[in-house]
């Protein structure tokens, strides 16, 4: 597992994190990479942050005092409460300072010490080759594909699982 660099704080999500993490969120390759809107506004982040569910937690990263970027990490309730799932994303202009991997370590450390979990999923977009990169540096596997899993761009776009 790759450390987390030192200029890297990683935390939970704070109702005043979310004007950064609008801004975040709203750079093309962010919002390309995820399941998000673009333009979207921070009443809208903030009426979706008040319906969190309990079994969502949020992490942020913090790069001199800004929020870049965040991972949720959900528990999977009834038979599947083994398992749990994540998406993460970041601003654009601080890709590749290692924040992706600070929030993941994170992510995987409260998963296998904090919640038991024995199985982590994600889906990725097969053009994002960072995001597989950490991914499997993490030691994620690829198990399938989602064909047309998302419209993106004008386009239906597949997904790795």
């Amino acid at each position: 597992m790759t450390p987390k660099p030192p200029d890297i704080l990683i935390r939970a999500l704070e109702p005043g994190d979310l004007p950064d993490l609008t801004e975040a969120w709203n750079q093309p390759l962010a919002y390309a990479g995820t399941l998000q809107l673009p333009f979207t506004s921070l009443e809208a982040r903030e009426k979706r942050h008040a319906m969190t569910p309990p079994n969502l937690r949020r992490l942020v990263a913090v790069i001199d005092g800004k929020v870049i970027g965040a991972l949720g990490l959900e528990r999977f309730e009834g038979r599947r409460s083994h398992a749990g799932q994540f998406g993460m994303a970041g601003h654009d202009a601080f890709a590749g300072r290692g924040a992706g991997s600070a929030l993941l370590a994170a992510a995987i450390d409260l998963a296998d010490n904090w919640l038991n979990l024995r199985r982590l999923e994600l889906t990725v977009y097969p053009d994002n080759a960072r995001a597989i990169a950490l991914y499997e540096r993490f030691g994620f596997e690829r198990e399938g594909l989602f064909r047309d899993y998302a419209w993106r761009n004008g386009a239906y776009v597949d997904a790795v699982a």
